[in-house]
């Protein structure tokens, strides 16, 4: 099926093309002609990667009125980061469609700015849920005439304790809208918000669910507790080319692997909750662009990474939660590329290789780190196809 088979408006179509895009990912040819056709809830389970945003975004703009300028399309995601990517993806789709406007609205940017913004006009609102309820009790923004709610990466934003704020941003949105959930893994608490405010929703799966991605490796290495940042640098010095993310359980601990990585000479930087919203967007850019090599993150800073190409994923201490681990390995192997996800364990943490096993259907393979014989072998290797290329 080709992008130009889709039910979608000629001027939506023109601005998918001059992205370079012709054929549709799985959860976009499910997706796209089911909701434009029927005025239905939807339920669309699908890792991070394949598609979604095009999935919800492209049906969206197709149904907006532009000659009513009220906000009639409202997207939900879990923080600044992945509400700009998702209102910049919409933007590209829609730079043929006359007189659409969207508005971005998330916490630390001005208030009276993003109130503009919505005054002036604008059909499609994308917001953090914190920053929305704070403008909905200042009445800086109506809800009650939105035809169209999607809840992006609901389960991450209820992992983020955003429960009570989406519960009361759609208990102020109409009965007869329609809502659209999208999310890697089903946890109760999403069955919960789909049973409380959705209406026989359709079910779209691609894989299933609550399982891991297939063309991920997923490998871990067990070491003494003291060794895991070693293991970390025989890792990263054998994959000389590695372009990954080391995930780890708080913020002083991003920082302190990310200081003694640039102290080490590797091209590497942090990105947590304690650096200033310039110090993330730097991070941001530089990975993004790819003149960054190695980014250690937290999981609430790296929510909105919405990056292609990441070879590697690097859990530095496995997370508490599966669903956490579904969408760190998830960051790699996009788009049908393959991918590597890496947990370093302990021996207190091999139960947790168990259970993640068990809950997402994936099988680990027990890892033995390289020795520095091959890691000088390796890095020949790249070092002459680096010179052939």
């Amino acid at each position: 099926m080709l992008f130009s088979e889709l039910p979608l408006d000629p001027n939506i179509l023109k601005g998918i093309e001059a992205l370079g895009f012709t054929t549709p990912t799985p959860v976009q040819q499910e997706s796209i002609p089911l909701l434009i056709q029927e005025n239905r809830d939807l339920i669309g389970l699908a890792q991070t990667g394949t598609g979604k945003t095009a999935a919800f975004g492209l049906p969206m703009i197709h149904k907006i009125d532009v000659n009513k300028k009220i906000v009639q399309g409202l997207v939900i995601a879990p923080t600044r980061e992945l509400c700009v990517q998702i209102s910049n993806d919409f933007k590209d789709y829609s730079t043929f469609v006359k007189g659409l406007s969207i508005a971005t609205i998330y916490g630390g940017a001005s208030m009276d700015k993003q109130s503009r913004e919505i005054r002036s006009g604008a059909q499609i609102v994308v917001a953090t849920p914190g920053r929305l309820m704070d403008m909905m009790k200042r009445k800086m923004i109506k809800i009650n005439h939105v035809s169209y709610v999607v809840l992006d990466e609901a389960d991450e934003m209820l992992n983020m304790g955003f429960k009570e704020d989406i519960d009361g941003i759609l208990s102020h949105t109409p009965d007869e809208k329609s809502t659209w959930l999208f999310s890697a893994t089903m946890p109760r608490d999403v069955e919960k918000i789909s049973k409380s405010y959705m209406n026989d929703p359709m079910e779209i799966t691609v894989g299933n669910k609550n399982v891991g991605a297939k063309n991920i490796h997923h490998v871990y290495y067990n070491v003494p507790e003291r060794d895991r940042y070693k293991a970390v640098k025989r890792i990263l010095d054998f994959n000389p080319n590695i372009y990954g993310l080391i995930f780890c359980r708080t913020r002083r601990t991003t920082q302190d692997v990310a200081d003694k990585l640039l102290k080490e000479g590797y091209n590497a930087a942090p990105l947590h909750g304690d650096l200033s919203q310039m110090q993330r967007d730097k991070a941001m850019d530089k990975f993004r662009d790819k003149t960054l090599q190695i980014l250690v993150a937290t999981d609430v800073a790296a929510r909105g990474i919405d990056v292609n190409d990441i070879s590697h994923v690097i859990n530095y201490h496995l997370p508490d939660e599966v669903e956490s681990y579904t969408h760190r390995s998830g960051r790699t192997a996009r788009a049908g590329k393959k991918g590597v996800s890496i947990a370093i364990v302990s021996n207190k943490d091999q139960n947790k290789v168990f259970q993640i096993e068990k809950k997402i259907k994936i099988k680990f393979d027990e890892g033995k780190l390289p020795s520095g014989k091959e890691i000088c072998e390796q890095q020949l290797v790249g070092y002459v196809e680096k010179i052939k290329s």
